[in-house]
């Protein structure tokens, strides 16, 4: 690992706003190793590093991130240039490859084990760190004035749990489970619905149960089908702007001001070292 060890970033998490900060970084010449669950359930899977999981490889923008089975194969990837990726929900493979930088970009509203002595950078996104103490730096997920904004002390805004509103939609945006069960998609990202049109169904042990779309507008987040859901999981995303069908295929607005602030902490808190 020689040459990688002393600017490999590891980031926790790939999912669509993780992508966008794997992407930027591995674009601006850092090493990217991602690590991963078993089971990860991103919505907006097309523009997901984490569907690599699942299929060995996934291409966002030109971009390619690959699983890797082991350490050692990891590290072939990397030192080829490439974005590798680990199944290890737990970071225990962040001693082995004693990173530059730590990213946490599990976007689970709640630190799940992420701290300062993992790395000499340790960066949290969105709301559950505290700079200074637990990481530090944490970039703000929020929508609006401060996002991507880099914070040195404190913490981002809290979860609302209401979504951000574009073209004057929030909350209908998007699309919970109505029950526990099995997802079976009706729907495929990319579909233009209509508002009261089933998009999936959820098997249940007392048969299946519809999901409808709140509103009009362009599929382009549904979780995979065959995903086992809980009562209130996010399984879809509803876009009102039908023209916007290229956004499927492409990282967002808001992934891609995230990864800025993250950029921008890792290089200063670098220059600080």
């Amino acid at each position: 690992m020689s040459g990688i060890t002393e600017k490999l970033i590891i980031v926790r998490g790939g999912g669509d706003l993780a992508t966008g900060t794997i992407y930027k970084l591995h674009r601006c010449g850092f090493p990217v190793l991602v690590l991963e669950t078993k089971n990860p359930s991103a919505i907006r899977r097309n523009v997901a590093f984490s569907e690599a999981v699942y299929q060995g490889a996934q291409t966002v923008e030109g971009v390619t991130c690959t699983l890797a089975g082991t350490g050692e194969e990891a590290e072939s990837l990397l030192k080829a240039g490439k974005i590798a990726m680990l199944i290890d929900p737990e970071g225990e493979s962040i001693a082995r490859f004693r990173p530059l930088a730590v990213v946490d970009a599990i976007l689970a509203k709640k630190n799940l084990g992420t701290h300062r002595g993992m790395a000499p950078i340790t960066v949290g996104l969105g709301p559950g760190f505290t700079a200074g103490t637990d990481v530090d730096a944490v970039v703000e997920t929020k929508r609006g004035h401060n996002l991507g904004k880099v914070l040195y002390s404190g913490s981002a805004a809290p979860n609302t749990g209401i979504p951000g509103i574009i073209a004057g939609f929030g909350k209908e945006r998007v699309i919970h489970s109505p029950a526990a069960g099995i997802l079976r998609n009706v729907s495929k990202i990319t579909d233009t619905v209509e508002r009261g049109q089933t998009i999936a169904l959820v098997e249940t042990i007392n048969g299946e149960i519809p999901v409808t779309a709140a509103i009009s507008g362009l599929l382009r987040g549904l979780i995979r089908d065959g995903y086992p859901v809980t009562q209130g999981f996010k399984i879809a995303d509803i876009d009102p702007r039908i023209e916007e069908f290229d956004n499927c295929f492409t990282i967002s607005d808001k992934a891609r001001c995230i990864a800025g602030g993250v950029l921008e902490a890792i290089l200063y808190l670098r220059s600080r070292l």
